[in-house]
């Protein structure tokens, strides 16, 4: 492999004009090179040659792609597209970081790692700082010839600034990778603000046309006076190339790159985007996996962080009680002892060992040690997420917990007010206590009571307790409040000028004003979702009767993600998501636990889908709803 070579270009001026430009390929793969021109002098198509020609010959590469300019490649490679958005062929994070480096080193595969696709840098940065130490790491035992292409390598080890752990790792391949095989390409227009420790350790480097005063300076330091003065006059895509391997420096005109030119800059020409191969489903199948196990510990941090949540309100609410009872305490004893003194005449002496503090009797409540050691062991990834059920209301964990609470407040009172208190203080503590527990019962019947008496009031389709806001509508349905009917066909008032309307009457509303906020197009996408099930949005944009344009179609289908017309399904395909749009927005507020009723939920869904879909009538009324609900059943459906 020693002799095999590539050729990317040919040489454009001097006695040797129209002569091949060829580089060694185990020195492309392995060596240590900087490629460098200003904006639109040919040094990202100078990167994209160098690519192909590796690609053609099978070899493993892997792109660090910081604009999106990279993807073209699909258009003739199968080359696997990681990064942080779904138009990526995965979305990976720093866990998926050492099976990226397994792919590439063990099985060969070529990788764009696009971190243009990441809205939080930091998160770029962990990502490709993790791939950096996997590929070095598994170099040392696999010593397989491989490339790392980097782009607008300044903004990783700059000459002014600090460099930070990812900088640190790519100087460590630039420096020790080419004796296990690792090789890299450093990418900028701007070498004057490259660290100049990596350019001067480059075996070989690619000179494009600059114009700034620093960077022809740079030149100048490099490869000498005369060189300088000629590196503004460089034509597109010429540059002059210093190898190690050759004495000269040769002025070079590189090939043009056969794939689609993603970075060029836009024009008034109107231009198609090609069809770009797509990789194989058992590629990325184990990395899928992880991102599933990702998803599923994040999910257990997340139900973790609520319980304990919950626990710290607990907890609260248990000071809270408390510290009413030392209140009611301290003056249960002030007016106790004033009965007695006055009954005496005499000032009274506080018995010996008595404590008249009720805090000097219950100590300080404390956390959930076991709950808080298992959230950070998940967040440590120490521990797999575990199936935990939620108690719902009525069942006899739900039982269990609201006893067992009630048990803790219970022992938590006696020890405080028993210790030592004579006949008097306990008939003042009973007093004090009986207030207490009858201000909380007060509070819970006002906060509870009209979620529990009134079992219509549930309704969406006339008045009473309204599921989206919890307030108070008012009535019963027998006023002249609007329908769902009223509101699916248009004659509905301004919100802000009906406060009559039900909350379902207001969902059907609010929906439908935007669906009428929607691209024509993307309604369209909408009815196709809705009749053929999930498909892509590429699918989706060709059953709209669009031309099935990646980016038009994206731009469509995230007019319907944003507002949850549509949901992610799996492997880039979305799916119709009305029906559980409204089953998450009509979820009671008080009972979020209770299933909404179905022939409701149905009714609300027909009239919101009345406005875009054929042959689909709004519904008269829900009254049927209020029937069953005021005979004490329940109707739902499948």
């Amino acid at each position: 492999m020693g002799e095999e070579t590539i050729t990317v270009g040919e040489i454009s001026r001097g006695d040797e004009e129209g002569t091949p430009v060829e580089l060694p390929v185990v020195d492309v793969l392995t060596g240590r090179s900087f490629v460098t021109g200003k904006s639109g002098s040919g040094k990202s198509n100078t990167a994209s040659v160098i690519c192909e020609k590796m690609l053609d010959k099978g070899f493993g590469i892997l792109i660090v792609d910081i604009d999106g300019e990279y993807y073209g490649l699909k258009e003739e490679y199968e080359i696997l597209h990681v990064g942080g958005d779904e138009e990526c062929d995965l979305q990976v994070t720093e866990e998926h970081a050492g099976k990226i480096a397994e792919l590439a080193l063990e099985q060969n595969v070529p990788i764009i790692l696009d971190v243009s696709s990441f809205l939080d840098e930091s998160e770029a940065r962990a990502l490709l700082t993790e791939v950096t130490k996997h590929l070095f790491a598994k170099e040392k035992k696999v010593k397989q010839p491989f490339l790392m292409l980097v782009e607008e390598i300044h903004e990783y080890i700059p000459e002014g600034g600090g460099v930070d752990e990812c900088g640190r790792m790519l100087i460590k391949v630039s420096k020790r990778g080419r004796k296990h095989g690792l090789g890299i390409v450093g990418i900028s227009q701007r070498p004057a603000d490259v660290k100049k420790d990596f350019i001067t350790q480059c075996d070989w480097l690619v000179w494009h046309r600059l114009t700034w005063n620093n960077d022809t300076k740079v030149v100048g330091r490099i490869l000498g006076n005369e060189y300088a003065d000629h590196i503004e006059e460089m034509d597109d895509g010429e540059c002059f190339l210093m190898t190690d391997w050759a004495e000269d420096i040769r002025v070079v005109q590189f090939e043009r790159k056969k794939t689609f030119d993603a970075g060029a800059t836009p024009g008034l020409d109107d231009f198609e985007r090609p069809e770009l191969k797509s990789v194989s489903g058992d590629l990325v199948e184990e990395l899928e996996e992880i991102s599933e196990t990702q998803e599923r510990r994040e999910n257990r941090i997340e139900e973790l962080e609520r319980e304990l949540k919950q626990k710290d309100e607990r907890i609260r609410d248990l000071e809270r009680q408390l510290k009413e009872a030392q209140d009611l305490k301290k003056m249960a004893d002030r007016f106790s002892r004033a009965m007695m003194e006055q009954v005496t005449g005499r000032p009274l002496s506080a018995a010996p060992g008595r404590q008249s503090e009720l805090d000097e009797v219950a100590g300080p409540v404390r956390r959930d040690p076991e709950l808080e050691a298992e959230l950070e062991a998940i967040r440590n990834g120490e521990k797999e997420r575990e199936s935990s059920p939620v108690p719902v209301a009525g069942s006899d964990d739900g039982d269990e917990a609201e006893t067992k609470e009630d048990d803790e407040t219970t022992t938590v009172s006696n020890e405080a007010d028993t210790d030592g208190e004579s006949p008097v203080e306990a008939e003042s503590r009973t007093e004090a206590e009986t207030k207490t527990e009858s201000s909380t019962d007060a509070d819970t019947t006002s906060e509870t009571s009209d979620w529990g008496t009134d079992t219509g009031a549930q309704s969406f389709g006339f008045g009473g307790i309204d599921r989206v806001t919890g307030t108070d509508t008012g009535g019963t349905g027998d006023d002249d409040s609007l329908t769902v009917s009223d509101v699916a066909n248009g004659s509905a008032r301004e919100p802000t000028a009906s406060p009559a309307l039900s909350g379902g009457e207001r969902l059907v509303d609010r929906l439908r004003s935007e669906l009428d906020a929607l691209d024509d197009m993307a309604v369209e996408m909408l009815r196709a979702y809705r009749a053929h099930g999930p498909m892509t949005p590429q699918e989706a944009h060709e059953a709209a009767g669009g031309s099935g344009d990646r980016t038009g179609a994206y731009s469509m289908n995230r007019q319907l993600r944003e507002r949850g017309f549509v949901a992610h399904a799996s492997r880039g395909r979305h799916e119709y998501a009305l029906p559980s749009l409204v089953a998450e927005e009509t979820v009671d507020p008080f009972n979020p636990d209770q299933p909404v009723d179905g022939t409701e939920h149905a009714l609300l869904v027909q009239a919101v889908e009345s406005s875009f879909v054929e042959g689909v009538d709004a519904p008269e009324t829900v009254d049927a709803t209020a029937e069953v609900a005021a005979d004490g059943g329940t109707e739902s459906s499948d």
